[in-house]
């Protein structure tokens, strides 16, 4: 008599991928963990914990390889844990500070943002560079660096590999020009409530603007910090005019590409729900004690961490070494020429 074979239960099916899945997750976390204590160390505390992520992942990748195993449970980390760190980061911007600094401020930053878009399409368009990964830097440039990157990258349909490497290479090139800050501060002839304005309008991540205004004391840290928020304010309508911008592009695409359709991010409006609470509604109508809300912002980096190190494993080093360089230039130049002309123009 012919054995037939033995067929899986699908219910053994379903508890091995979600299995696969839970560990894909905690794959992501323990890569996060491991970039969170190396940024404890010594020189690295100033690079911080999602770019040491990003480089582990991506050493990962060059030694061992993807982990297809644990597709599932990266790609969620890399995807829908990123979006959730997006929406709490909603609670880092204060919408009501920046509203009442009135126009000025605003418009400044709008001319920072801009000038670093325009300025590095161009240097990317002169340099023969892949222009979405120029894009991205670009939105980092201006805005706010990795959280704005992954803010964009889903309306932009960017690749994974391309956010993961424009994150990291913002986060390494906005540590050290907020080294080069600090190092230029005992030379420049200006007040420190003037030389935080400039930290905060010119440097990349709100870390870097802290690390940068620091040591001009408490009167440049509250500039710096006010200067910077408005940049992440305007990452609102920044997202709402390229979700426009892609509407239209794809309305002169066919009909059967439904991967051109653009809809209006989700998680685009939990970071405007969460400003809005924490501008109008904490501490007025619900106080939550400052403990809890740095541990929520400390919650928010690490899932941020966990989202940057899922991406770091989509990149292949083989495949971006040549396609990073360009871009990377363009960038460089951008954030130069934007410390140098909004100095002397403060």
């Amino acid at each position: 008599m012919k054995l037939q074979p033995v067929m899986p239960h699908p219910r053994l099916k379903e508890l091995k991928f979600s299995s696969r899945f839970a560990e894909g997750i905690l794959f992501t976390f323990f890569i996060a963990a491991a970039g969170y204590v190396l940024a404890k160390l010594p020189g690295l505390d100033r690079v911080g914990q999602m770019a040491c992520a990003i480089v582990l992942a991506v050493l990962y990748r060059q030694l061992r390889g993807y982990p297809e195993e644990l597709r599932s449970g990266i790609r969620f980390s890399s995807t829908t844990l990123l979006r959730l760190a997006i929406i709490l980061f909603g609670l880092k911007l204060n919408i009501a500070i920046v509203l009442q600094q009135g126009p000025a401020l605003l418009i400044r930053d709008a001319a920072v943002i801009l000038f670093a878009l325009g300025m590095t399409l161009l240097l990317a368009r002169l340099f023969r560079a892949d222009r979405s990964l120029s894009f991205l830097l670009a939105i980092g440039t201006g805005v706010c660096g990795a959280a704005a990157i992954a803010a964009v990258s889903p309306i932009l349909k960017s690749e994974e590999k391309d956010t993961a490497m424009a994150a990291g290479l913002i986060a390494l090139v906005g540590t050290i020009f907020a080294i080069g800050y600090t190092l230029l501060l005992p030379f420049l002839p200006i007040p420190s409530e003037v030389y935080g304005v400039w930290t905060g309008s010119t440097l990349h991540e709100i870390a870097h603007v802290a690390l940068a205004a620091a040591p001009a004391g408490d009167s440049a840290m509250t500039a710096a910090i006010l200067s910077k928020l408005g940049r992440v304010f305007l990452l609102i309508p920044l997202s709402f005019i390229l979700v426009a911008v892609h509407k239209c592009i794809c309305k002169g695409q066919k009909p059967a590409d439904s991967s051109a359709k653009v809809a209006l991010p989700w998680f685009l409006a939990g970071f405007i729900g969460m400003s809005l609470l924490n501008s109008y509604v904490l501490g007025t109508y619900i106080t939550i004690p400052a403990p809890v809300m740095e541990q929520i912002s400390v919650i928010t980096t690490f899932l941020l961490t966990m989202a940057m190190a899922g991406l770091g494993l989509n990149v292949n080093l083989k495949e971006l070494r040549a396609k990073a360089l360009r871009p990377l230039y363009a960038m460089v130049v951008t954030s130069i020429l934007l410390s140098a002309l909004t100095y002397f123009t403060m």
